[in-house]
Formats: structure tokens, C-alpha cells, sequence
């Protein structure tokens, strides 16, 4: 069973999101109020995901973002938040948030937004995501398909990637392209080092910013 820690300064709000991941087979171990407290229950816990907001007082989510990368701790977080700000987006996913997704979702989407991270995946609300892209699309990019980093990539490397670029998951991108989970998994390390990216999402999005993606 996914273990998950619920991060939110409200405890109206952790509560709820507690029963409704409850509902649905997912095992909440632990709740904080802010990222202080959520860096001791992490520990404590060793969670599969973190659900985080990020506007809380004292230490919010981008301070605990920066601090769980900080400390080595390599937990998938899922910002869940009411707020649909562009430059908010980008500093969490800089940040090493690997999902976002907004307060307004179903259950059935957060879930699987759960599931997806916790088997490697990436998850950005669409309505975001089309708005970002289209941002990266309105600047001229710094280099394209035929420039000597995107030739570092093989073609099935770039397979992989665009696949990544869909949210699928390793063991989604074994079972599309007919490979051993390992494989895929080799692929992924190799475009993280090739692209000098920290993780899938930023792999992604540099990926688009220099046109390897067209």
C-alpha cells in the first residue's frame, strides 16, 4: 500500500484529504502543519509520497522543498494547493516538486496522481501544463533538434523521453516501447546525465525549452 504524508496548515483541510486517500486504499501515516514539522514526520515515517501545500506560515512549501533536497531525502512531493500562479509552478517544480496539481481536483485524479509518483512519474494539472507550454513556445528556443546535445540523445533515449514528457511512469514506458523495467530505468539516468538535469520533470522541461521535443 502507498504511504503517504499529508503537509497543510489547515486541519480541516489534512483531515479530509486523509479520509478521502483512506477511501481509496492509500495509507496516510503521518500530518504537519507546516515544513518544520513535516521534515520530522518524513523521517519518522518514511512516506512513498508527500502531499504538500505551499502557502503556510512560517516554513511553507518551497522552504521544505529546498530543505528535502537539501538533506538528501528523495521523497516524491505533489504540491496540492489552491494557487494557480505560472511563476509559483515553475519555483516548486525548480524547487524538486515532481507534481502539481490544484485543490479543485477529483479524487480519482489525485489518486492516480499518488500512484504516479510513487512509481516514478511526473503529474502537472493540464490546464498548467498548456499554459507552460505555451509560455516555453513563445521563446525562441536556445537550440533545436540537430544541435550537438540533442544528438547526444539515441533514438531510443528520445522514445523515452517523449514518453516521460506524457507522465508515464517507468513500468508505463517498459510495457509501451516492449522493454525491461531496468532498461528503462538505465534510459532515464542516461537523459537526466545528458541533459544535466536533476530529475524527470526538469529533464522535460529543458528538453523543451531547447526544442528536442519540437
Amino acid at each position: 500500500m502507498t504511504r503517504v504524508v499529508i503537509v497543510d496548515d489547515q486541519t480541516l483541510v489534512r483531515h479530509g484529504i486523509r479520509t478521502l486517500l483512506e477511501i481509496a486504499d492509500l495509507d496516510v501515516v503521518g500530518e504537519a502543519d507546516d515544513g518544520q514539522a513535516a521534515l520530522d514526520v518524513v523521517a519518522a515515517t518514511a512516506p512513498d509520497v508527500i502531499l504538500l501545500d505551499l502557502r503556510m506560515p512560517r516554513y511553507d512549501g518551497l522552504w521544505t522543498l529546498r530543505e528535502l533536497r537539501e538533506r538528501g531525502i528523495d521523497v516524491p512531493v505533489l504540491v496540492l494547493t489552491t494557487f494557480d500562479d505560472d511563476t509559483l509552478v515553475l519555483d516548486a517544480l525548480h524547487a524538486g516538486a515532481r507534481g502539481y496539481l490544484l485543490k479543485d481536483v477529483t479524487v480519482e485524479q489525485l489518486t492516480r496522481a499518488v500512484h504516479t509518483l510513487a512509481d516514478g512519474g511526473t503529474l502537472v494539472a493540464p490546464s498548467i501544463t498548456s499554459r507552460m507550454l505555451r509560455a516555453i513556445r513563445s521563446v525562441p528556443p536556445a537550440a533545436g533538434p540537430d544541435t550537438p546535445l540533442a544528438q547526444k540523445l539515441t533514438e531510443r533515449e528520445l522514445e523515452v523521453l517523449r514518453l516521460m514528457a506524457e507522465g508515464y511512469t517507468n513500468r508505463e514506458i517498459s510495457s509501451a516501447l516492449h522493454l525491461v523495467e531496468g532498461t528503462v530505468k538505465n534510459h532515464v539516468s542516461t537523459i537526466l546525465l545528458k541533459l544535466a538535469a536533476r530529475d524527470r520533470t526538469n529533464a522535460v522541461l529543458r528538453a523543451l525549452h531547447l526544442g528536442i521535443l519540437g
